[in-house]
């Protein structure tokens, strides 16, 4: 019985270890070895050329570029998109008497919020391109309209505004998919706390800062390690939008665009892979740090 129950256990595990290691771990050790080397994709052989490939990143004007790019975006688009997502979920469902009641067809209004997420990300970069468009773009246009054709602009082709139109892009695309989390939880938090506040006199911004606020404190946690995620990213956004691309001066130039255009553009894969694998360590430092930043603070709703 003893042996035929560890038979069994080697019987489910060993083939789920063995395609995870050939399809999740396998690619990531070939990328950290191809990052020592100089392979251009297409020669058989690979050179080891040592550190040199991360040597090389540290002189990289336009990787330095993408570098400080993305860390606009990792600071911003989370930022940005949980504030509008926590104050739209708290507007639909904060108020009345009890402190917190669902407004008339919030239901509706998530549907609304949501409908972004159905879109693919190149799909919304598309859309978003002809709305940007300098001469027939809806964002220009409505400008013309309401009397302020002042404030026109070539919004994708100008360096100081291309990258907070891709951020506004990336904002728009997600928020309603948080709008909708934080509302699931909010709803999971007691009533009887709500009704406590306003017994207490509690104001609206109160009951957000001391109630609302810490109780949904895991879920914006989890919102940031995704969002930030996304933003490390952001090369579908970028690849489709911006002229070049990569914007004007390399103004809308990420880390994800470098790295494919290293390795399908110029053949310097193995230049890619150590892109690759700075972007690797990067986010993995980014979820270490969310995770254990919000352990310090757990709240206990008993």
């Amino acid at each position: 019985m003893r042996y035929g129950r560890w038979r069994f256990l080697a019987g489910a595990l060993i083939p789920a270890l063995v395609l995870h290691v050939v399809f999740v771990l396998s690619p990531y050790a070939q990328a950290f070895y191809l990052s020592l080397t100089d392979w251009t994709g297409v020669a058989g052989e690979a050179h080891f050329v040592g550190a040199d490939n991360y040597r090389r990143l540290a002189g990289d004007s336009l990787f330095v570029d993408a570098v400080r790019n993305n860390a606009l975006l990792l600071v911003v688009v989370p930022l940005v998109t949980i504030a509008i997502g926590l104050f739209l979920a708290s507007m639909l469902h904060l108020g009345g008497r009890g402190g917190r009641r669902a407004v008339a067809g919030s239901g509706a209004y998530q549907i609304i919020y949501f409908f972004p997420q159905l879109l693919s990300l190149v799909v919304v970069a598309v859309l978003w391109g002809f709305v940007y468009n300098p001469n027939t773009g809806l964002l220009n246009g409505a400008l013309r309209a309401l009397g302020l054709g002042g404030m026109a602009a070539s919004w994708l082709a100008s360096p100081s505004l291309a990258l907070p139109a891709v951020m506004a892009v990336l904002v728009w695309s997600s928020v309603g998919f948080y709008v909708v989390l934080f509302s699931a939880a909010i709803d999971g938090i007691p009533v009887e706390l709500f009704e406590a506040a306003v017994l207490d006199g509690a104001g609206g911004w109160a009951t957000f800062r001391n109630v609302t606020l810490p109780l949904v404190r895991d879920t914006v946690q989890v919102a940031f390690v995704y969002l930030g995620i996304a933003a490390l990213d952001a090369f579908a956004v970028v690849q489709v939008m911006t002229v070049g691309p990569g914007g004007p001066d390399g103004a809308t130039e990420v880390i994800g665009l470098s790295l494919y255009r290293n390795a399908f553009q110029y053949g310097k894969f193995g230049y890619a892979s150590a892109m690759g694998v700075a972007l690797f360590f990067a986010t993995l430092t980014l979820a270490v740090f969310a995770l254990r930043g919000g352990r310090r603070s757990t709240v206990e709703v008993s």
